[in-house]
Formats: C-alpha cells, structure tokens, sequence
C-alpha cells in the first residue's frame, strides 16, 4: 500500500468520522429540542429512591444520547441546589447505561457484512436505513411548518448523517487491515493497561464516550480488533468520559464539584473492578474467544454488559460514594452571610452549564424572574410600613434587597443573552423576550418601592407626618397597588392570562385614584391645611405608586403578548387603547368592580 493509498484512506475516515460526530450532535440537540427540558425537569421531582433515580438517568441519556449531557447538566442542577449530591449519583450511575444505546443502534452495521442475513434483515441495514431516514428527515423539515415537525426532521437528518459517516469509516479503514503495523498495533493494545490508556486519550480528546465506541465498530470491521485488544479499552473508555464532568466542574459551588467526583469514583472504581473480576475469570477457567476478533455486536453487548453490571454492584454502596467524595472535597468555613430572610438570593441556578439544555436554563431564568417578583412585593409590603413605624435597620434590609435586586437583573439579563445565542425553539425563544421585558419590569417596581421607603425615611428625619386625611387616602391606594403588583407576580408566575386581562383596569382604577388624590392634596396645600414639605412628599408618593402601576400593566401586556405570539413594541398602546376604549364589556365590568372597591 503506497503513501497515496494510505493519504486517501486516512482522509475518508476523518471525513466520514466527521459526518459521524456532526450526525451525532445534530441528532442529540434536537432530540433535546424535542423533549422541551422535559427529561431534565424530571430530575427535579427525584426522591431518594437510588433504583428510580437509576432508571431515569438511563432514560434521559438514551433520549438525549449523550451521557457526557447528562453528567454535566446533573452537576448543574447540583451546582444550583435544585439537585441533591444522593440523588445525584444513581443519574450517573444510569448515565453510564444510556449512553451505551448508541453502540446497540450502530451494531445494526453488522447486518451489511452478514452474508447469512435475509434480504428482509438488510433491509434494516444502516445501508438502506441511512438514505431513507435522511430524505424523510428533509421532507419533514422542508415541509412543516411546527417547531415539532422541523425537530422531528432534524433527528431524522441526523440520523441519517450518523449512519453514512459510520459507513464511511468502516469502508475507509477495511483495507488498513493489510498493513502489518496496523496490526501489530493492536496486538501492542492486548496489554490491558495500554488498552485502557488508549481508550482514555480517545475519549478525552472526543470529549464523548459513545463517538470513542463508534470509533472502535468501525475498527473492528477490519477483523484485526480481537476481544482481548477490544475489552480493556472500552473499559478506558468509561474512565475518559469523566473528564468532561470534571472540566463542567470547574468554578462550581462543593456539591457541583463532589457531583463530578462521584463520577470520577465511580467509573474508575468500577472499572478496576470489573478488570480484576475479568482477568481473574481468564486465569481460572479461560476464555476460547479471547484472541478472536470482536464484531460491533460483540463491542456493543460488553459496553451495555459492564455498565449495568458495575450500576447493579453499586447500588447498594452509594451512600459510600457520597461520603468519598464529601471526603476528597471537604467543607471549608464558611463566611457570614448574614439574614436567612428572602433578600438572600441564590443566583446559582443561573449555571452556564445548564445551557447545554436551553429548555432548562430559560426554566431557570423564569425562576429566578419570578424570584424578583416576590422580592418587589415583599420590599414593597415592608416599605409601607416605615409609615406606621419607622426603623432604621428595616430601612437598611429594603436596602440590601434592592441591592439584591439589581444583582439579579444583571445577572439574569446576561444569562438570557447566552441562552439567545443556544439554539432555541420558537416558544422558548419567545419566552427568552419575555424575559428579557420583565427583568427590567420588576426592577423598575423596586426602584419606585425604594423612593417610597426613602420618602418615609425624609419624614422620620423631619419629624413630618401626613395628616389623617392624607393617611386614610394613601391606605387606600397604596392597597390597589399591592394587590396589582400581587397580581403581575402570579400572572406571570401562573402564565394566567384571565388575571392578566384584569390588571389593566385595576391600572386604571389607580390611575383615577391618582388623579383624585392630587387634586384634593392641592387643594388642602391652597387652603393651608397641609405643610408644604409634607405636600411635596405626599405628591411623590402619588408619582411613585402610579409608575408602580404602570409597570405592572407592562408586565401583563408581554404576558399576553407572548401568550399570543406578538413581539411587535406597538402592541402594548394598540392593547391599551382598545382596552380604555370602553368597548370591551369585560375590561368595563372589571374596572367597574375595582372603581366600587377602592374608589374615595
């Protein structure tokens, strides 16, 4: 075989393992696409039940097809506190099943070579599979118009692309079987410590475990991998794919990074095992297959064979794992964080990792929105009473959570940004925008709560205080107000949009309030019933609850916006003049209701 021969096969294979790990890619993210996050938030509701959390982490990651996914968005769930480090360990432990899948769809390639399968098996064959899948996939993506449809095209698509890049590599490397050094190579790999070391470097450099076994099917069409070459470095496989666990781990909170070395515990452990419980078996009584060569049927069944039998071994010693890995990552003093109340915020949640699922993190972007609607209602609520009795730390905690407030929406908004840039379905882009709208909507409603408080606090320094009247008709608006912002948070968090349509009157209703008020206030201010400094504040205090209004009606039109698939900015004035136009019989019953509850 000359240098050109060799050049060409060489290129063929890298071209048909690059078909082989975008078609693998390309059928991971839509089958991710699909599912919504769905997979992922089920490993949310987990219990400590180890078998359960086993079988789900084998479901996700032969969903999702890939137990590299899986292991990094578990150590971000972790990271963020959504996921216990317990349960943690039995989604490993059944990632490392999932993932074995790929290997039992590739073992199909097998039905080409085999002269003694029917024409009816071939035609199962990834050889008349591949083209078919593909022009279905095409047809499905050209011609739907639904997200569901084109994701579902897309898996097909990639389907197909993995398929042919697999053909392409088997065909490629079948006439390296005539040249003696790639023989002697591995022959050199029957040495289990090289095999397992190769299957290492392998895995770490694709980053995936299962493109690392593809890799050895198409070998093993060569008739030069035997089982004893085969074995050990399947079982490096499994130790290199914890590495991309460990590079998701950096950065994190303890139990993300303990998450990682369960992993690391796990694989290398079992992995020593399984060796010395294979090598022992070899010595006692032999192995006749030993030094024959392996097919893709036989590299899948030993993949599948190890990985549940080390998951079963383990089973009953996870609470062990956990507490090695509390051991190799001890915990550390902690600094004073100060309060438990709610301004103390966990902005974990919002863990880059996590965008390897977009479903999830725009989940958790929700969260952590719907998070700064309750800490603008509790500032608010609390605010209020700095009235009735002022006191200078509770000024000072409205302080920290405004401050926290802040925090989020920075945070938030540059985790929105990132997840823009993930690919995304049509709704959950539409939600990204929401988002995006009410972050600033929220942190508006605490800014204007902010002046509130300060504007008690200027009285408390004065030694100002309104007068009964001034009293009485703020305690009524200032109700309106709580119930509106009240109702914009459990809109938004109960995407209720028969509570979202009643927000706009009750604007409205606060909007005469407004007015109402002022008027009266100027007239006792002409009339020198009321000092002219405490007229400034009552009038600023008007200003601010009237914007705090205003926003809340903002976050209920990007509520039904969204709802409705409108992004178009003119939507808010066209919903609102319509709304005011008194021509909508339910909108005026509403306001109707609102003016008999709170009218003065």
């Amino acid at each position: 075989m000359n240098g050109y021969e060799i050049f060409t096969i060489t290129l063929k294979a890298f071209g048909g393992l690059a078909l082989f790990l975008y078609g693998m890619t390309m059928l991971s993210g839509n089958l991710e696409k699909l599912s919504s996050g769905r997979m992922e938030k089920i490993l949310e509701s987990l219990t400590s039940n180890v078998i359960k959390s086993v079988l789900l982490g084998t479901l996700v990651t032969a969903v999702v097809q890939s137990s590299s996914a899986t292991t990094v968005i578990v150590v971000g769930l972790v990271n963020a506190g959504i996921l216990k480090l317990s349960n943690a360990i039995g989604v490993i432990m059944g990632a490392n099943i999932g993932t074995t899948v790929t290997g039992q769809i590739l073992r199909l390639i097998d039905l080409e070579n085999n002269p003694d399968a029917g024409n009816v098996l071939k035609l199962f064959s990834p050889g008349t599979i591949a083209p078919l899948v593909a022009i279905l996939g095409l047809a499905c993506y050209m011609l739907s118009k639904k997200d569901s449809g084109k994701n579902i095209g897309e898996i097909l698509l990639g389907l197909g692309i993995l398929f042919t890049g697999m053909l392409s590599m088997t065909d490629a490397v079948k006439p390296l079987s005539e040249l003696e050094g790639f023989r002697r190579l591995f022959e050199t790999l029957q040495n289990p410590f090289l095999g397992v070391l190769a299957g290492i470097i392998i895995t770490i450099l694709l980053q995936s475990s299962s493109a690392s076994v593809g890799i050895l099917q198409a070998i093993s069409t060569t008739g030069v991998l035997t089982f004893s070459a085969a074995f050990p470095i399947i079982l490096g496989q499994n130790i290199g794919t914890t590495s991309t666990s460990m590079i998701s781990a950096i950065g994190a909170t303890k139990g993300g990074k303990r998450t990682a070395i369960v992993h690391v515990y796990f694989n290398i452990i079992g992995t020593v095992l399984f060796m010395a419980v294979l090598f022992s078996l070899k010595a006692v009584i032999g192995f006749k297959f030993w030094n024959d060569a392996i097919d893709m049927g036989g590299i899948a069944n030993f993949h599948t064979l190890f990985n549940i039998a080390v998951t079963i071994f383990f089973i009953p010693f996870t609470k062990m794992l956990e507490k090695l890995a509390m051991l190799t990552y001890r915990d550390e003093p902690e600094e004073e964080t100060g309060s438990e109340d709610v301004e103390n915020i966990n902005l974990n949640n919002l863990d880059d990792r996590l965008l390897k699922s977009p479903a999830l993190a725009v989940f958790q972007s929700f969260n952590t929105a719907v998070c700064m609607g309750r800490l603008a209602l509790h500032n608010y609520s609390e605010g209020l009473k700095l009235f009735t009795g002022y006191d200078e730390k509770k000024f000072e905690h409205l302080l920290i959570n405004e401050n926290n407030l802040d925090r989020m929406e920075d945070r938030l908004n540059s985790y929105l940004v990132k997840i823009t840039e993930c690919e995304l379905t049509d709704y959950e882009s539409r939600r990204v925008t929401v988002l995006l709208h009410l972050t600033s909507e929220f942190e508006r409603i605490g800014d204007y709560t902010m002046n509130i408080a300060e504007t008690a606090q200027k009285l408390h320094k004065s030694e100002l205080k309104f007068s009964e009247n001034a009293v009485s008709e703020l305690r009524v608006i200032t109700s309106a107000v709580e119930e509106i912002i009240s109702m914009a948070v459990d809109t938004f968090e109960q995407n209720d949009l028969t509570m979202a349509y009643n927000i706009e009157p009750l604007e409205e209703t606060i909007d005469y309030l407004n007015e109402t008020l002022k008027s009266r206030h100027i007239e006792r201010l002409k009339n020198g019933r009321c000092v002219i400094e405490t007229g400034i504040n009552f009038l600023d205090m008007l200003v601010n609850l009237e914007r705090i209004a205003d926003h809340c009606s903002n976050i209920a039109v990007y509520i039904i916006g969204g709802q409705k698939n409108i992004n178009d900015e003119f939507y808010h004035h066209e919903y609102i003049e319509d709304a005011h136009s008194g021509e909508n019989k339910e909108y005026r019953s509403s306001y109707d209701n609102y003016m008999k509850k709170y009218a003065v």
